[in-house]
């Protein structure tokens, strides 16, 4: 297990561009991190610099306290797993899992002991003969991943390790890296794209946005308190709904459509005459509402989309267009007017100017 602590990390590369601004964070030992955000937001370079394979601009970065910015990857006690599989062609499963202990120098019968140790961890004793093409995809990614494990580091990288697999792998693998991380403890930065993969594996998420942290937090905090518009807009699958207007009397008004958000902001008159965004999740919304705290908002619903488990409702609302989850068995049909209720405690506001969270007293669950 490893401690690390980024002090004010900048990487600008020789033509100019900035891909990292002002980096600060700190990952307690054994903690399973998770930088999520769209391509080019600095995620993976984030994680080159921390591998020892990018320099690092300005900034300190420290492992278990020591400077690590001119470090040699290898004294950084790190293994890494990359989207491809990078596994030799032309060596068994085993001579793979191999490979790194032998060029060591390691006594063969240490190395099997290992090997045999890992695949059984990945359930890959019975493939430790075959070659990487006689492998599914899933198969050849726990060999990836066994080949950084065995090294038995203080670090694991892992970047985007799943994004070759098809759906049901991904979902299979995401619960075996969490599990292997269970037993071996190593500190894990996992860098995604998918905040569902985000969501579902790590202890903490940092969301990252043009080469800056929006926000850190346990994927919780994240779901139910966004600090600034993007985060609220990337976490959460479908996105969260967004309705922008300007205040007037403490009241949101679009069209025929007036919110009273005084029972959701804990000081209105801070937002008087601003223009806001008010906002709530997909799933949030309810159509039979027991509680009478709540907004009853009527809409006209465009496409269905039913999926088993739950319907997606794609609705309008005056002139904004809105995603709704509901019950199937109480799917409206195409055309028709739909009331649905967005309870306070699930209703956000956020300054349109500065995209950040307006304050609410409200206890969201």
């Amino acid at each position: 297990m490893a401690h690390l602590l980024f002090k004010g990390i900048n990487k600008v590369y020789p033509n100019g561009f900035h891909a990292v601004h002002d980096f600060n964070l700190e990952i307690k030992d054994g903690e399973f991190i998770c930088l999520v955000g769209s391509s080019g937001c600095g995620k993976s370079t984030t994680l080159r610099m921390v591998a020892g394979l990018e320099d690092i601009t300005a900034g300190e970065f420290y492992i278990d306290g020591k400077l690590a910015n001119q470090m040699s990857s290898r004294e950084r006690g790190i293994a890494m797993v990359f989207q491809s599989y990078a596994l030799y062609p032309h060596l068994t499963v085993y001579e793979n899992l191999a490979f790194g202990l032998t060029l060591e120098g390691i006594d063969a019968d240490v190395i099997e002991e290992k090997v045999q140790a890992t695949a059984k961890i990945l359930g890959l004793t019975d493939y430790l003969e075959r070659f990487p093409r006689a492998l599914s995809g899933g198969q050849c990614q726990r060999v990836a991943v066994g080949r950084a494990l065995i090294r038995k580091v203080s670090i694991f990288l892992m970047d985007e390790p799943l994004s070759n697999l098809d759906a049901k792998q991904r979902v299979t693998m995401r619960s075996e890296i969490k599990q292997i991380h269970r037993s071996v403890g190593a500190t894990t930065i996992y860098v995604t794209h998918d905040q569902t993969e985000a969501m579902t594996m790590s202890d903490r998420i940092v969301v990252m946005n043009a080469g800056r942290i929006q926000q850190v937090g346990t994927p919780y905090e994240l779901y139910f308190h966004p600090q600034n518009l993007f985060v609220a807009g990337f976490i959460g699958e479908p996105p969260m709904n967004f309705i922008r207007g300007t205040v007037e009397n403490g009241k949101l008004t679009v069209g025929e459509l007036s919110l009273d958000l005084k029972p959701i902001v804990k000081d209105v008159s801070s937002i008087e005459g601003k223009k806001i965004v008010f906002a709530f999740r997909p799933e949030a919304i309810e159509v039979d509402p027991e509680d009478k705290n709540c907004y009853m908002i009527d809409s006209q619903v465009d496409l269905t989309e039913l999926l088993g488990d739950t319907t997606n409702v794609y609705a309008n609302v005056g002139d904004v267009n809105v995603i709704l989850k509901v019950n199937p068995h109480k799917t409206p049909e195409m055309g028709a007017s739909f009331k649905f209720a967005v309870p306070y405690k699930a209703a956000y506001v956020f300054d349109a100017e500065t995209e950040l969270a307006v304050e609410s007293d409200l206890e969201r669950h």
